[in-house]
């Protein structure tokens, strides 16, 4: 066999010469995927706009093979074109209507810019009662009284065990947001605008939110939604803003009864331990708050956000602000999370700390909660090193962890002046690799497609909580071809079917259930967590304080056990002779086909033979050209350093 690689701007591409054919047998669908499953780019409007290059420019994506995009009105817009205003929609009505046309698609951005809920600064303009607000607190020495500003209140006053007194008060966090234009720019040192942030945790706030930006898109565009405009995507809603005071907490006096009423508890007399461990179980109360924060954003806010998208039959999109909030990602569509900063890049990153976890908290969150699709708005910030081989291997990172729904951060309409360095690098048009993008665009499609309406093989359940997400023995699971989703505590008391073969949840079948750091163990779960260790389905880590509680679960003390546990209890969906760390898989059913994603994560070069659970006709897919490789059996497999793979298992048909 001839194997030609051509190697364009950092984009290696794999043509095997013989034992190839088009897409003799294989689905149309894979070959050629819907347009829905295109990545759709983050489209920055950062500069003067004209609709003969807005028409020009979504044409130059269709060629490249890219058919969506979200409107994104970005820092850089002309001072004098205002957050949407006639102007701006006239712009997005050209781009709405040229999508229609082309049968492309495009996402709504709430927002001018982030994070969104201000409605770039419109809420508060309409009432300055809606401006963010939070919880400080003032030190007050032995016979001090605490001097309140008018634009505060009172909420309690504390005693401290060193006879000092803390005051708790309410008042504005001085929070703002990224805005539209740059302020000066001529002067070549331009200041950003700074739009304040609204109070989000406040409904009256949200509601207000919701009629300056959602109900204008309905007006405007209301005949594309569920068409051509698929949903509207809000981006990482803060209740403090950015920028404002330091210290201060999430919440106000008028949110207490809300709080009191989700802990069943009143928290007014341990507020001080937010700020202070010198009470006892400060800890434990900072953890609770924190939760009902989370709870209330998600009532307050979230849901009125959600309830209006299905109304008018399209998804609310977007992302949480933390890696780890599985919880909110209820009130999503399309649960999403956000890659940005280098937060993970092939090393220790991709499988160690909370950001490592994000891409399985927004797919473990689509399985549970019966939806189709889940996202990941990855490459922001990652700088103008970014190179071709690290962008495949993050949209690889992506896939292999079942995400199906990528929206590469950015596409940039104009890289003038102080553009260029805004939260780079420009991902497509303005980019090195631009010429030979296509490849990669339909390589992400036929993945993307994999992915969805696909049914997850997967054994391991690893409980989470709603802003938690343990990793360590989910990087043993990754690094042992075991797949897991992560099960959050809530869905497994409440919707989980819990029986002497594990757990059944939305399809889902988990034979074994595994408990590595908790913050607690809620007394609801006991019982479902002792009929699972009872039934020999439970892991616990040795170093948990939870075991005295659940005998009868296998007890892990080192990555060695647990993978020698998980060895016992479930059967192999995939065997790697000789082993490695550095291969991660992801097996699906699809249209009764099975497929097999298997992705080379480290750096290190694999030459092994595989072996699957599964008989039938065996062929590699080359995601870049639709092509397929019949696979010898037994043959050694290699997979290069970032190398991904795709084995499609067609069962009951003979491999020759």
């Amino acid at each position: 066999m001839k194997t030609i690689f051509l190697k364009t701007a950092g984009l290696i591409i794999f043509y095997c010469l013989s034992q190839v054919h088009a897409s003799s047998g294989l689905p149309d669908e894979f070959t050629d995927p819907p347009h829905e499953f295109s990545i759709m780019p983050f489209w920055f409007w950062n500069d003067t706009l004209n609709e003969e290059e807005i028409i020009r420019q979504i044409g130059d994506f269709e060629d490249h093979g890219v058919y969506g995009f979200v409107i994104h009105p970005r820092i850089g817009l002309p001072e004098n074109m205002k957050w949407l205003s006639p102007e701006m929609l006239h712009f997005m009505g050209d781009a709405i209507r040229e999508a229609a046309r082309r049968k492309m698609y495009v996402i709504l951005y709430d927002e001018g810019m982030y994070p969104s809920g201000s409605s770039s600064g419109q809420v508060v303009e309409s009432n300055p009662a809606f401006a963010a607000r939070g919880l400080a607190k003032i030190y007050l020495k032995p016979g001090e009284n605490p001097i309140i500003p008018s634009s505060s209140k009172l909420v309690t006053i504390i005693d401290m065990p060193d006879s000092g007194r803390v005051a708790v008060i309410d008042k504005p966090s001085g929070g703002v947001i990224r805005g539209l234009h740059y302020l000066g720019e001529e002067t070549g040192h331009p200041e950003e605008e700074t739009p304040p942030a609204a109070d989000i945790l406040n409904p009256d706030a949200a509601d207000s939110f919701i009629k300056h930006v959602y109900d204008r898109f309905a007006v405007e565009f209301g005949s594309y939604f569920g068409t051509t405009i698929l949903g509207i995507f809000t981006d990482e809603p803060s209740p403090l803003g950015r920028g404002g005071e330091k210290g201060m907490v999430p919440g106000s006096a008028a949110l207490m009864e809300q709080i009191n009423r989700i802990l069943g508890y009143d928290f007014t007399p341990f507020l001080a331990d937010l700020w202070y461990n010198d009470l006892p179980d400060a800890v434990s109360h900072r953890a609770d708050y924190y939760n009902a924060i989370n709870i209330c954003l998600g009532e307050n806010y979230y849901s009125r956000l959600s309830q209006w998208c299905r109304d008018h039959k399209i998804s609310l999109m977007g992302h949480p602000a933390g890696s780890m909030d599985i919880g909110i990602e209820k009130y999503f569509g399309v649960p999403g999370q956000d890659l940005v900063w280098r937060y993970v890049e092939p090393g220790p990153k991709a499988l160690k700390g909370e950001h490592s976890t994000m891409a399985k908290c927004a797919s473990s969150a689509m399985v549970h909660l019966g939806l189709r699709r889940n996202s990941n708005e990855l490459y922001g910030a990652y700088g103008h090193d970014l190179t071709m081989d690290e962008m495949q291997w993050l949209a690889g990172w992506c896939f292999l962890r079942g995400q199906n729904f990528l929206f590469p951060h950015a596409f940039y309409y104009s890289v003038r002046g102080p553009r260029l360095d805004e939260r780079p690098p420009d991902v497509g048009p303005h980019a090195a690799w631009w010429g030979n993008f296509r490849p990669f665009a339909d390589a992400c499609r036929r993945l993307s497609w994999i992915n969805t309406d696909s049914r997850q093989v997967c054994s391991v359940a690893i409980l989470c909580e709603s802003s938690w997400l343990p990793y360590r023995i989910a990087s043993t699971c990754f690094r042992s071809q075991k797949d897991f989703n992560y099960l959050e505590m809530t869905q497994l008391i409440e919707d989980a079917t819990i029986g002497e073969n594990g757990v059944h949840i939305s399809g889902m079948d988990y034979k074994v259930v595994i408990i590595d750091s908790l913050s607690s163990l809620p007394v609801r779960a006991l019982g479902c967590l002792e009929k699972l260790a009872k039934s020999g389905r439970l892991i616990i880590r040795k170093d948990s304080p939870f075991k005295q509680y659940l005998k009868g679960a296998y007890l892990a003390d080192s990555d060695y056990d647990v993978r020698k546990t998980l060895d016992r209890l479930i059967k192999a969906d995939i065997v790697l002779d000789p082993s490695s760390d550095c291969i991660r898989y992801r097996h699906v059913i699809k249209n009764e086909d099975h497929y097999y994603i298997i992705f080379n994560e480290d750096s290190c070069e694999v030459s092994a033979r595989i072996s699957f659970p599964v008989g039938g006709k065996e062929e590699w897919l080359d995601p870049f050209t639709g092509s397929s490789v019949q696979r010898t059996p037994d043959e050694k497999v290699h997979l290069r350093p970032h190398e991904l793979k795709i084995l499609r298992i067609k069962p009951g048909q003979e491999r020759f």
